[in-house]
């Protein structure tokens, strides 16, 4: 009976080991985008908390962009257009495969906008498309001129300059003010105007699949408290209350994070969680993050991506 169980054992891993090689190995490298306030590691800390190396295990090229942690959608766009244009330098890919969390949202449709020929595919994780009634809120008690409105700017780009220079790029431009008008609904209007591939033309249905060569994806979180462990959770519930009850992650309304294709928008996740984040102290009863960045990699790979 032992050996029996045992052949049956390894029959049944055989089949799992040999679907994993290969598994999340792209045509084109994944570059990955981070959001307001992000990095791309500061000491042992990576924003993508054990997403990379997940990636990397079963076949993907991954590379970790570093922009400014606040700053306009354009002028990070501009950054990660840059870094886009060294890495396809440096592997000798025709493109890339970008995810953007969070503002990492807007700012890689923007090098999908300009360069489409550089990108095989923009995928946006709990993105900040048609803007956050967080920053709404932000700059409607601090509007830009007040007196409170400089104090928040001062004290923000301070964090976000330290925030840099922590994680290696000390010499990026910060600007939490320009960040703010961004990820705002005015500024979010006004940025899809330029850049509307992939945006959703109703409130809160799906956008164009395909705009000039370049597939679009999203998905997202919508529950702000998840981890009575985690640090983040309670001040994630607070900011939800800005949402008046519509379903959000607790920065971002799920409505406003459809792009292109979405994969779902109600995953039981905040938006810290949606990056495996606090150092992995996620929902214990949803799927793993890490899980849905490798059936990502899957998906695009299965579409020759």
């Amino acid at each position: 009976m032992t050996w029996l169980g045992a052949c049956m054992l390894a029959l049944a891993l055989f089949p799992a080991t040999a679907s994993a090689a290969g598994y999340t190995q792209t045509k084109y490298p994944i570059v990955l985008v981070h959001g307001l306030f992000g990095f791309d590691n500061i000491g042992p800390v990576d924003y993508w908390y054990g997403i990379p190396s997940a990636l990397r295990a079963d076949g993907a090229k991954v590379y970790v962009a570093q922009v400014s942690a606040a700053n306009s959608s354009e002028v990070r766009g501009e950054q990660l257009l840059t870094q886009v244009k060294q890495i396809l330098a440096a592997t000798g890919a025709a493109k890339v495969n970008l995810i953007g969390h969070s503002h990492g949202g807007p700012t890689i449709r923007y090098v999908a906008s300009v360069r489409p020929d550089l990108v095989a595919s923009a995928t946006s994780v709990g993105g900040v498309n048609k803007g956050s009634s967080v920053a709404d809120v932000l700059l409607g008690v601090a509007p830009p001129g007040s007196l409170s409105n400089t104090v928040i700017v001062s004290v923000t780009n301070g964090l976000a300059t330290v925030i840099n220079f922590l994680s290696g790029g000390s010499g990026l431009n910060q600007n939490s003010l320009a960040a703010a008008q961004s990820l705002s609904t005015a500024g979010s209007l006004k940025f899809n105007a330029a850049h509307p591939a992939g945006v959703p033309t109703t409130a809160c249905g799906e956008g164009a699949y395909t705009a000039r060569g370049v597939y679009y994806f999203s998905w997202s979180g919508a529950k702000s408290y998840t981890n009575v462990f985690d640090i983040m959770d309670p001040a994630l519930a607070l900011t939800s209350l800005a949402f008046g009850g519509a379903k959000n992650d607790g920065l971002v309304a799920s409505c406003s994070t459809h792009l292109g294709r979405v994969i779902r928008d109600d995953y039981a996740m905040n938006h810290m969680d949606e990056v495996n984040q606090t150092v992995g102290l996620v929902n214990l009863f949803e799927t793993n993050p890490v899980t849905l960045y490798r059936q990502h990699a899957n998906r695009l790979r299965g579409l020759g991506l």
